[in-house]
């Protein structure tokens, strides 16, 4: 009798295989868009998932520009950031964002849905996000990514 059949096995460096997918942000929905991209990086997508390691996927986000927001959230949701000093907090509205950093809102909404320690930064690192259509990463020939 086989007696490793019945144990879990876990991913490691040497068993991990890492895809490249690139998804096409045009008209989608942020959150929904960033849900389903926090799932692809942490790896929740492979039946070989593994809570404490890092074993996702990459993934390209072009058009980042062209997401939509539902409701009156270009007008209503803002995103806050402080420096340190007294009276340093700033706010800034959706669409304002959308016109000064464009990738800004997807990078916060997808990050914000990773883990906050070593491994959430180190899944993160394996997202690129780019606003127009065009992007560097033909050499490792991403697939394209169905929700």
């Amino acid at each position: 009798m086989d007696t490793l059949s019945y144990k879990t096995k876990s991913e490691n460096k040497a068993s991990v295989v890492r895809k490249w997918y690139i998804v096409d942000a045009e008209g989608e929905i942020v959150g929904r868009l960033a849900s389903k991209i926090a799932t692809v990086l942490r790896g929740k997508h492979k039946p070989s998932y593994t809570p404490h390691f890092d074993a996702g996927d990459n993934v390209i986000i072009i058009n980042a520009d062209k997401v939509r927001f539902t409701g009156a959230k270009w007008a209503q949701k803002e995103y806050i950031s402080y420096s340190l000093y007294p009276g340093g907090q700033k706010k800034v509205k959706a669409k304002e964002m959308a016109a000064k950093k464009p990738r800004f809102i997807i990078e916060k909404a997808i990050k914000g849905m990773l883990p906050k320690n070593k491994l959430g930064r180190a899944q993160f690192k394996k997202l690129f996000v780019y606003e127009g259509g065009e992007h560097p990463h033909f050499a490792q020939k991403p697939e394209e990514f169905k929700f």
